[in-house]
């Protein structure tokens, strides 16, 4: 078996074991709403009962006896045990999230080695990897310029580089990218997404990020950069 294949066998399971994690929960949470609305019924009826007395002069206002019933600190007591159990509930899913998490950054490690190990292969016996990078960068090779606006599908190494995009500036992800890998578009990244080709066959970038151009899909007819829309207008303008 894989490493991939394990990965999958082991996060097939993920979703039932949070979903019974989630309804014991939910079970919890009706029980302590029930425990706290019973205890705040009855303390209210303990302090009227004390306003009461006082009125009537059988308790002085620093009287020792002015406190809650044990039943209804009893009460308050469970509730705050019902809420502990919560808290480590949630502990425990999330515990089980970050295990993933940290296994999954393991196997990108390992896949990123294979790839690394096969280029180096490659190189020795001058023959080419077959690699699941090399799969897709030949069929770009093949789309030409009619059909250069159609996505353009990230490499295995690639897609690495995905998390690190979509991840705000500041947060450091232990994710390997091949700093031989090419870079396109005006942020000099790698691919990854959904991308786009310039129109212009002497456009000195030609790929682009759908998020760095602003495109939230595929555009329709001829779609040129910034840089070479504003040529296309000078053009014009002569």
């Amino acid at each position: 078996m894989s490493f991939i294949e394990e990965f999958q066998a082991n996060i097939e399971a993920l979703p039932n074991h949070l979903r019974r994690k989630y309804a014991l929960l939910r079970d919890l949470d009706k029980s302590l709403q029930g425990v706290q609305r019973h205890n705040e019924q009855r303390c209210e009826k303990e302090i009227e009962d004390m306003i009461q007395r006082i009125k009537a002069g059988n308790v002085t206002p620093d009287s020792s006896l002015i406190k809650f019933s044990d039943d209804a600190l009893d009460e308050q007591k469970h509730a705050i045990r019902i809420a502990d159990e919560k808290v480590a509930l949630a502990s425990q899913a999330y515990d089980l999230v970050d295990a993933h998490i940290q296994q999954l950054d393991q196997y990108l490690k390992k896949f990123d080695e294979e790839l690394r190990r096969e280029r180096d292969i490659a190189v020795v016996t001058g023959t080419p990897a077959t690699t699941v990078e090399n799969n897709v960068k030949s069929g770009r090779s093949c789309e030409g310029k009619g059909g250069r606006k159609k996505t353009r599908l990230a490499t295995a190494a690639e897609a690495t580089a995905t998390a690190a995009a979509a991840t705000p500036s500041g947060m450091d992800l232990d994710l390997p990218v091949d700093p031989n890998e090419p870079t396109y578009c005006f942020c000099n990244q790698v691919s990854y997404g959904e991308m786009v080709a310039c129109d212009n066959p002497n456009c000195k970038i030609e790929w682009f990020h759908y998020g760095c151009v602003g495109l939230k899909e595929q555009p329709k007819g001829k779609w040129f950069c910034a840089d070479c829309a504003g040529t296309q207008k000078k053009r014009k303008g002569r």
